[in-house]
């Protein structure tokens, strides 16, 4: 069974003790997860070691970097490479969301170099792909995410995607009044799931587990993970309330 994930990507919020107070939250009333179940803090680099660190005990929890630079060392000020991310012992780190693309143009090449330095460090990428409203409109959704997949993606070896970690984001959703559907979420993950079986085959396509990131809440979570090729979301606004975050992951399959 793939791997069913509801990753918490905080953004740029929280100060230190306001982060130790919602995960000390989180720990008194969420459970061990079940084996194919897991939950992954995308935390500000700051609070790394800390949420680690209060985690440590508890099963199938794991922490992630929310971005890493896609040099391996250098004179790149502000930036935080994925050996540095290795040393800390950060298992995931998100690469390719919405807004890294949107407000620091991020493309598809660089973010290539993301994935390959992430593996090389043996850190695990969840991967962001997903169209804008005005993409949505015209209807060139799905050749759009499969561009996103193939010029990102399609020269790892099959051995490097199994067990991957897609997240798909409807960007259209998210903020704008708009709301995706359950069936729009299932048919976007299936068709990812086809362009993958089509590059490399079923085997490793079934293993990949894809996540949903259009606006995931306690009242949703369970009918959107509840379609066939939706294995978790990566959540935003809901993960900084512990009860909201602790419904999300009593919701996973």
């Amino acid at each position: 069974m793939r791997k069913q994930i509801a990753a918490a990507n905080w953004k740029m919020n929280l100060t230190l003790q306001e982060a130790e107070i919602l995960i000390d939250e989180l720990m008194d009333i969420t459970h061990d997860l079940k084996e194919n179940q897991k939950a992954v803090f995308a935390v500000p680099f700051p609070f790394l070691i800390s949420v680690k660190n209060k985690i440590v005990d508890k099963k199938n929890f794991f922490v992630a970097g929310q971005n890493c630079y896609d040099k391996k060392a250098g004179a790149y000020t502000g930036e935080v490479s994925a050996e540095m991310l290795k040393s800390i012992v950060v298992d995931y780190v998100i690469l390719g969301h919405s807004e890294r693309r949107e407000y620091f143009n991020e493309s598809h090449p660089m973010l290539a170099a993301k994935i390959n330095i992430c593996l090389e460090n043996g850190l695990k990428p969840i991967f962001c792909c997903g169209e804008s409203l005005a993409i949505r409109e015209a209807e060139t959704q799905n050749s759009y995410v499969e561009t996103q997949l193939k010029e990102s993606l399609f020269h790892l070896s099959a051995e490097q995607l199994t067990g991957f970690v897609i997240a798909y984001e409807p960007i259209w959703a998210i903020g704008t009044g708009k709301t995706a559907s359950n069936e729009q979420a299932q048919e976007m993950h299936a068709h990812i799931r086809n362009v993958m079986t089509n590059q490399y085959g079923a085997v490793v396509s079934e293993s990949i587990s894809i996540l949903y990131g259009g606006s995931v809440k306690a009242n949703n979570a369970k009918d959107i993970f509840g379609q066939p090729d939706v294995d978790g979301g990566l959540v935003g606004g809901a993960s900084l309330v512990a009860a909201e975050f602790a419904a999300i992951l009593n919701s996973l399959k």
